[in-house]
């Protein structure tokens, strides 16, 4: 028997066609992403997943030709100022500029501003002893001399390092008769105390400076852009390889793009935030085994309207900044890196580190940069929500024109394939 004419225009409804058309794009676009690539040994949680392989990232992405990075791998930036006219303002702030630079520099004026200064008040004792006569009456036991046995600049050199670094031989002593040589003695005591706090507090401080704690601070290689929740995010990975934690530890992140604004201004450059959790709390981080950062792309993404083919036309650089104390020090460490878009893989998930073994959960940091394919939608987040949106306007209208249906006496499904399978 053939089907009612009511239930047969419910068949047929333009909106059940566009949703087998949305889906129908769905299915072709996740198996754009299925690829063959020799599979490497997962980690417990991931070997489940079946017919899913291990991503060569040095294999994508070789037809775009390398950028100019904003920042390297290594957190250093790339930007250099030239045509500074105005240094004496590195003068202003001496100690910043003495801990700025590098240890070659710094051990180089070290030795230079000790040794300068033990010049300087050495050939001030000898003139002293040369005006004094001191020079000409030596082996004279009658004769008072400001500096006993100075008898020459060596030896008055010599009484000035003594001094200055107040390591007393005894055997050059100042005498009371010689007032200039007392004065003398103040101001050098005074001014190598000063030299003291400046020169050992400016390598005391460049020694325990905390860059050298970032560099146990690791970020993923690659960032990936896949479905979680249903919903498109940019996610990459960050670890601390220390026993030892970074406290109050925070993380965030810039999209570095140049732009054009309506009025034709050119913006070289452009800093826009990427929300990684901030509005949540999710940017503060309890970094004691490695996490996975994930931005949600919505609306206020910058990544709305990128879908996967635009990825590889666009240039942009991804900074990402992990701040936070060192636990044994307390001084604040920061740790950078950046993700060019040659770098961002689309259709990629990260493959678990974190294994629960004996009364204990292992990091194993072999695997930590790699990642695997995953099916996910090619077209933009934007795209991807018309589309989830579409599907549930669709579903409400298929189910409310069925219950009208089976209100007003139409046959079930059930019963149309039972009427209309042969005898």
């Amino acid at each position: 028997m053939a089907p009612s004419p009511q239930w047969k225009r419910l068949y047929e409804s333009p909106q059940l066609i566009q949703t087998i058309m949305a889906r129908d794009l769905r299915v072709s676009m996740n198996q754009d992403l299925k690829v063959d690539i020799t599979p490497k040994k997962l980690p417990k949680q991931a070997r489940e997943d079946p017919k899913r392989s291990i991503d060569r990232t040095h294999l994508l992405f070789e037809h775009k030709k390398p950028r100019q990075r904003y920042m390297e791998k290594d957190g250093k930036c790339n930007v250099h100022h030239g045509n500074v006219k105005e240094t004496y303002r590195y003068f202003s702030d001496l100690f910043t500029t003495l801990v700025d630079l590098k240890w070659h520099f710094s051990l180089f004026i070290f030795t230079l501003v000790y040794t300068v200064t033990w010049l300087f008040f050495g050939l001030i004792w000898w003139l002293i002893a040369y005006i004094r006569g001191d020079l000409d009456h030596l082996g004279d036991k009658n004769w008072v001399p400001c500096v006993e046995n100075l008898n020459g600049f060596v030896s008055a050199f010599l009484f000035s390092i003594e001094t200055e670094t107040t390591i007393g031989y005894g055997y050059r002593v100042i005498t009371e008769k010689c007032p200039e040589g007392i004065v003398l003695l103040l101001v050098q005591a005074i001014l190598g105390s000063i030299v003291n706090a400046l020169m050992v507090g400016c390598m005391f401080v460049k020694i325990s400076q905390p860059k050298k704690r970032a560099e146990t601070l690791m970020f993923s290689n690659n960032a990936v852009i896949s479905l979680r929740d249903g919903k498109l995010c940019l996610m990459f990975r960050v670890g601390d390889l220390r026993s030892s934690h970074i406290v109050e530890a925070s993380i965030r992140a810039k999209l570095i793009k140049s732009k054009q604004t309506k009025e034709g201004e050119f913006i070289p450059l452009n800093q826009t935030d990427i929300n990684v959790g901030f509005d949540t709390g999710d940017d503060r981080l309890f970094l004691v085994s490695p996490l996975i950062i994930s931005h949600e792309i919505n609306e206020k993404s910058p990544f709305w309207e990128m879908s996967r083919t635009q990825l590889e036309i666009e240039e942009f650089e991804i900074v990402v900044i992990l701040e936070g104390m060192v636990e044994a020090t307390g001084m604040t460490c920061q740790a950078r890196s950046s993700y060019v878009d040659s770098e961002v893989l689309w259709g990629h998930r990260f493959i678990p580190v974190l294994t629960l073994e004996k009364g204990f959960y292992e990091v194993d940091y072999t695997t930590f940069h790699d990642n695997y394919e995953t099916p996910t939608p090619s077209c933009s987040a934007k795209e991807l929500k018309e589309i989830q949106h579409g599907e549930q306007v669709l579903h409400h209208t298929y189910t409310g024109q069925r219950k009208n249906s089976a209100q007003n006496g139409a046959p079930r499904s059930e019963d149309l394939n039972r009427r209309t399978q042969p005898d």
